[in-house]
C-alpha cells in the first residue's frame, strides 16, 4: 500500500511540473525573451525614440496599429500582413485604409532584432512593446508588456471592418464593441484618451462639425475652414487641439467643453458613467494615466497565439 502512494504522488507531482511548465508557455510573461533576446527592449526602444524624432506623429500611430491590431482576433499582428491570393488583409479596411501608419517603423525594428535574435521575436510583441514606448517617450504613463505572443498566419478585411471601433458609433456601440472584446466601461473612457496624441482625417470627423449639436460652435467653424462638405477628405486636424505630440489629459477637458475631435469622443460626454469618467480623468491626471495603463494591459492581452500557435515570421508584412 506504501508504494501505491509513493507512485500516485510520484505521477501527481510529474503531472503537476507538465502542467506548470505548459501554462509558462501559454501566458504572457515581461521575461519571455530574457535569455532568448536580451537586447530586444533596448533595440525597441531605441527605434522608437528614432521614429518618433523623425516624426512626432510616429507615436500615436504605432498605439493606434497595436490597438487596430488587437481589436481584430486578438494581438497577433495580423494588421501587418499585405494582402495573397489567399486573402484580402486588413491594411484596406475601413479604418485602416490611407490612415494605418508605422508599418516602415515596425519593419525596421523586426530587422534589427531578427540580426541580434533570428526567428525569436514575433512581430506581435514588437508591436506591443513599440506602442508601450511611444507612449512613454510622449510623456504618458508606462506599463509592463506581456510577451510571448505568435504571429497569425492569416488575416480579415471583414473582420477589421466587423471589429474595429469607428468615429461615428454611439455610446451605446462603443460599450457593446468593448464589451465583446473583453473590456469594460472604464476601459473604454480610458483607452479612448490614447486620442490626447495624434491627428485624423477631415473624413472622420466632417459628421461631426456638420450635423452633430453636442460640439461648441466655434470649434466647428473653425474646423469646416479646412475640412468642407465635400472634398479635402485626407486633410488633417489634431485629435486633441493644445498638446497633440504630448501625452497628458487635456483630450478629456476637451470633451467637458464639447471640444472632441470625433463623434464617438464626445459621445463619451453621454453617459452617466462615461461622463464621470471624463471628469475624473479630466480632473486628475495620475487617474487617467493609471486606468490607461491597467487598459492596455488587458487589451494586449486579447486572444494572443501562444505555445504553437502561428509562427514568428521573419517578415512582419508575409507569412514565412
Amino acid at each position: 500500500m506504501a508504494s501505491y502512494y509513493y507512485y500516485y504522488l510520484l505521477f501527481v507531482l510529474v503531472a503537476t511540473a507538465a502542467i506548470s511548465e505548459a501554462d509558462s508557455k501559454t501566458k504572457l510573461s515581461k521575461d519571455f525573451y530574457s535569455r532568448s533576446c536580451p537586447k530586444l527592449l533596448p533595440i525597441v526602444k531605441d527605434e522608437i525614440i528614432k521614429a518618433i524624432n523623425k516624426e512626432t506623429r510616429m507615436g500615436a500611430s504605432l498605439l493606434r496599429l497595436h490597438f487596430h491590431d488587437c481589436f481584430v482576433n486578438g494581438c497577433d499582428a495580423s494588421i501587418l500582413l499585405d494582402n495573397t491570393k489567399n486573402f484580402i488583409g486588413e491594411k484596406t479596411a475601413a479604418a485602416n485604409n490611407n490612415s494605418a501608419r508605422g508599418f516602415d517603423v515596425i519593419d525596421d525594428i523586426k530587422t534589427k532584432v531578427e540580426k541580434a535574435c533570428p526567428r525569436i521575436v514575433s512581430c506581435a510583441d514588437i508591436l506591443a512593446l513599440a506602442a508601450r514606448d511611444s507612449v512613454v517617450y510622449l510623456g504618458g504613463p508606462s506599463w509592463e508588456v506581456g510577451l510571448g505572443r505568435r504571429d497569425s498566419t492569416t488575416a480579415s478585411r471583414a473582420a477589421a471592418n466587423n471589429s474595429i471601433p469607428a468615429p461615428f458609433f454611439s455610446l451605446t456601440t462603443l460599450k457593446s464593441n468593448f464589451a465583446n472584446h473583453g473590456l469594460f466601461v472604464e476601459d473604454l473612457v480610458a483607452l479612448s484618451g490614447g486620442h490626447t496624441i495624434g491627428l485624423a482625417r477631415c473624413v472622420q470627423f466632417r459628421a461631426h462639425i456638420y450635423n452633430d449639436s453636442n460640439i461648441d460652435a466655434s470649434f466647428a467653424k473653425s474646423l469646416r475652414s479646412k475640412c468642407p462638405r465635400k472634398g479635402n477628405d485626407a486633410v488633417l486636424a489634431p485629435l486633441e487641439l493644445q498638446t497633440p505630440t504630448h501625452f497628458d489629459n487635456l483630450y478629456y477637458k476637451n470633451l467637458l467643453v464639447k471640444r472632441g475631435l470625433l463623434h464617438s469622443d464626445q459621445e463619451l460626454l453621454n453617459g452617466g458613467s462615461t461622463s464621470a469618467l471624463v471628469k475624473k480623468f479630466a480632473a486628475n491626471k495620475n487617474e487617467f494615466f493609471k486606468a490607461f495603463s491597467k487598459g492596455m494591459v488587458k487589451m494586449s492581452s486579447i486572444k494572443p497565439l501562444t505555445g504553437k500557435k502561428g509562427q514568428i515570421r521573419i517578415h512582419c508584412r508575409k507569412v514565412n
